[in-house]
């Protein structure tokens, strides 16, 4: 196994220096239950590394407790928007307050979680990403996708963990995948079906971790794969020689591009042709069981402990 740098270099070593933590987690996005799994974990791990953390159930709790004055920083380990705390809102709150935090702040953020913008920014730097169609609530869908062309991903432009998300190959399946979407606030986006490989790359400070290729035992890598599913296998690294060069290079050209910072996943497609498809950046993403993060840290040394306090040191922007 290569150890990466990232195993042996560490900024904080008395755990002391990072204070009271809040890690909070659950919140009120359609991923509260991902978000409860990953906190619990993150919360464990801390803890046994000799961190005062404490776990907080959302963003009014945490919010009523840091004015207080009960906490130093915060280890964001919530998921998705209205609630989530990954969609800028509570980075604002956090800004406001200055209490550093873990991951991007307020622009990452909420670029991260908009998929749609995501993607026009990517577009406008000449970066790859799938054909798209914005579609607002009441827009005529069965146009978009004649225009678009089947098959295609119909989902919601700001959610995670794949809800909401359908594969569709015929019209006559597309009313059911816009009622699926539409079951989430904000707008839907249409995007060209990339058929391929599935890829995802972690990114830890500057560093870019080796690439995980995700083979679902389902059609695709869907809500149940991610977090139910015991049949999903990870090969890590996905990628290899020149390929693995080239995707960390787009991976962070797509993070910086959005604005990101601290550790985030770049979701990626790569096609039968070897073409790589951006499909997304995630900001604050899962540390399940399941997680993908933890499997890349994994790879190059780093333990699930170690790499919590990596991500805790992400909020020591006033050391920098």
């Amino acid at each position: 196994m290569t150890i990466s740098p990232l195993a042996a270099t560490a900024r904080v070593i008395d755990p002391a220096q990072f204070g009271r933590v809040a890690v909070v987690m659950g919140g009120s996005s359609a991923e509260r239950a991902v978000s409860l799994d990953s906190g619990r974990n993150v919360l464990a791990a801390l803890q046994a590394r000799g961190i005062d953390a404490h776990g907080i159930d959302g963003i009014p709790a945490l919010l009523d407790a840091l004015r207080a004055g009960h906490f130093a920083r915060v280890f964001n380990i919530l998921h998705g928007q209205h609630g989530g705390g990954e969609d800028g809102v509570l980075q604002g709150a956090l800004e406001s307050l200055h209490v550093p935090y873990t991951g991007s702040g307020v622009l990452g953020s909420a670029l991260s979680m908009d998929k749609t913008r995501s993607k026009r920014v990517w577009q406008s730097l000449g970066l790859p990403t799938p054909a798209f169609m914005a579609l607002p609530r009441g827009a005529d869908v069965h146009e978009a996708a004649r225009q678009l062309g089947f098959p295609l991903i119909v989902k919601p432009a700001c959610e995670g963990s794949s809800v909401g998300v359908t594969r569709v190959f015929a019209e006559k399946d597309l009313d059911a995948a816009v009622a699926l979407a539409a079951n989430y606030p904000g707008d839907l986006l249409m995007e060209t079906l990339i058929e391929g490989d599935e890829l995802t790359v972690a990114i830890l400070g500057r560093e870019v971790l080796p690439s995980i290729h995700i083979v679902p035992s389902a059609a695709f890598y869907d809500y149940d794969a991610k977090y139910v599913a015991d049949d999903t296998r990870y090969i890590c690294p996905g990628l290899e020689g020149a390929a693995a060069d080239e995707l960390k290079t787009l991976s962070m050209a797509a993070f910086d591009a959005l604005a990101c910072s601290g550790w985030g996943r770049v979701d990626v497609m790569r096609d039968r042709a070897g073409r790589n498809w951006l499909l997304e950046v995630n900001t604050a993403p899962g540390m399940t069981s399941h997680s993908l993060v933890p499997k890349a840290a994994a790879a190059v040394g780093i333990d699930y402990q170690a790499l919590c306090w990596r991500v805790l040191e992400t909020s020591m922007r006033e050391a920098t």
